[in-house]
């Protein structure tokens, strides 16, 4: 099984306890040893999933929108970012130089296109910009690839 992840950054503590208990949860029903996490693997869901799934035997390929994605990132979660990059089987690149909305919505594309499914910690809102998280599952659902929305109950972001 292959699993994408796609979801909000910058979640509460509180907020990010609850996603973190969905993604275990979602984890849960898979076997480790025929798993495989296809992540962006930027700060929240995308890097909280990745080592999840490497905690418990499973394999991680990371997709990188752009030359310049980690510049954009916080600096705290640098030396996440680079562990996970080190520890994947495989690296998919977009081809993009600047990190820019284009270049996250094709790296998207690209983790969609690898997955048999997608998990999307997603408020159903709508994307505050190009290639946010409603557009991700906007984009899975018209390729017919099966999104599990994980979102707490009454949390907000």
């Amino acid at each position: 099984m292959r699993i994408g992840i796609t979801g909000h950054r910058g979640l509460t503590t509180e907020v990010e306890g609850q996603v973190r208990q969905l993604l275990e949860d979602a984890l849960a029903r898979e076997n480790p040893n025929e798993l495989t996490i296809v992540s962006c693997i930027a700060d929240g869901p995308d890097a909280w999933l990745a080592e999840i799934a490497l905690e418990r035997g499973a394999r991680l390929e990371a997709v990188i929108p752009a030359d310049q994605y980690r510049d954009g990132l916080p600096q705290w979660h640098h030396p996440t970012y680079d562990h996970l990059l080190e520890v994947a089987t495989a690296v998919h690149r977009t081809g993009h130089v600047e990190s820019d909305e284009a270049a996250h919505m094709t790296g998207s594309e690209i983790l969609v296109q690898q997955v048999d499914k997608l998990l999307a910690v997603w408020d159903r809102l709508p994307a505050r910009g190009y290639g946010g998280t409603a557009d991700v599952v906007a984009y899975a659902r018209q390729r017919g690839v099966p999104v599990e929305v994980l979102w707490p109950r009454g949390a907000l972001r």
